[in-house]
């Protein structure tokens, strides 16, 4: 069973009340195009990112038997917090009548209204026990908040009272400067937002006091499995990096699922080795501009690895940590 863990879609009665024009994230017209537009940067929207059934059609081109929803950025969080937590039951809705629709194609992760922690809290147990939703999507920062902050842990902790999947996905950088140009918030700002995310996360004590949190995290967690040998020599020299720490970083973040968007060979094997096929988890960011949904399989399928190892990466990894009874 092949699975792509990491795609996006807008169920359309939440792009119907952005377009209402009562929120902070919008959807206009631009030059032809239906865009998805917050302060930083914007997403193209098609028929595929709301229409299952077309969607539904493309994974069958592209040999995919299931796909996890979630929503990508601007999330919900950047609205006043009665706004986000409307938005987040719009959208959590819209993914159980997708579901129950589609039932063997497709299951999602919760939107969140993470500015307001504890209503994420609520939100999670009802997607959760109400939706039959496997888990919810985290942002790297939270409107210059932060994950580890602790107003968080008691989302941490349902997570784990749930048996949740908590899915960390990068935003925009509060600070985008030079990368305001060319796109580079998509092709690098990302990464570093949710390199920084997981640093923190580990150098905080977070994984240490939440060790069966289950995390899964974005674009093969960033820059993390390049750098984790120095972030344990951070560890090793600098006192404020081992205070809340009993382990080196580098075996906190080992434990991380990564999904395996963008498609580059070296690199999947490299997080791989790092972290264990086991944990490895086929993504496409479909259907964005920069995703693809076949490459996403056939990346792996071309990979000089062993086929035991293709089909966790391809599928079981995530049925196994999803809990999937298809």
């Amino acid at each position: 069973m092949i699975i792509d863990f990491h795609n996006h879609f807008f169920p359309r009665p939440y792009l119907d009340a952005l377009a209402s024009g009562a929120y902070q994230a919008n959807v206009q017209q631009s030059d032809g195009e239906l865009r998805m537009v917050l302060h930083g940067d914007y997403n193209i929207i098609v028929e595929e990112h709301h229409n299952a059934a077309a969607r539904a059609a493309a994974m069958d081109a592209a040999g995919v038997d299931m796909q996890v929803l979630s929503l990508t950025v601007p999330g919900v969080h950047s609205e006043e917090p009665a706004h986000g937590v409307q938005l987040a039951q719009i959208v959590n809705d819209g993914f159980a009548d997708v579901i129950a629709q589609h039932p063997t194609r497709y299951t999602a992760l919760a939107a969140l209204p993470l500015q307001d922690p504890a209503a994420a809290v609520r939100e999670l147990e009802r997607a959760v026990s109400q939706l039959g939703l496997p888990g919810g999507t985290l942002f790297t920062h939270i409107n210059g908040r932060p994950l580890d902050d602790e107003t968080f842990w008691p989302l941490y902790e349902k997570a784990v009272e749930l048996g949740a999947l908590l899915f960390i996905h990068p935003t925009i950088p509060l600070h985008i400067d030079l990368m305001g140009a060319y796109r580079i918030v998509a092709v690098t700002g990302f990464l570093y937002e949710t390199t920084t995310a997981l640093c923190r996360l580990v150098y905080s004590g977070v994984l240490e006091q939440f060790p069966t949190l289950k995390l899964a995290a974005a674009h093969m967690g960033g820059a993390v499995p390049f750098i984790a040998e120095r972030a344990d020599r951070g560890f090793a020299v600098y006192p404020e990096c081992r205070v809340k720490l009993r382990l080196r970083p580098s075996e906190y973040l080992r434990n991380l699922y990564m999904d395996t968007f963008p498609e580059t060979p070296n690199a999947i094997r490299f997080a791989a080795e790092f972290a264990g096929y086991d944990k490895i988890l086929m993504g496409s960011d479909y259907p964005h501009q920069i995703g693809d949904l076949p490459g996403g399989v056939q990346t792996i399928r071309n990979m000089a690895i062993g086929e035991a190892e293709k089909r966790m990466i391809l599928g079981e990894n995530a049925r196994r940590l999803l809990n999937l009874q298809v």
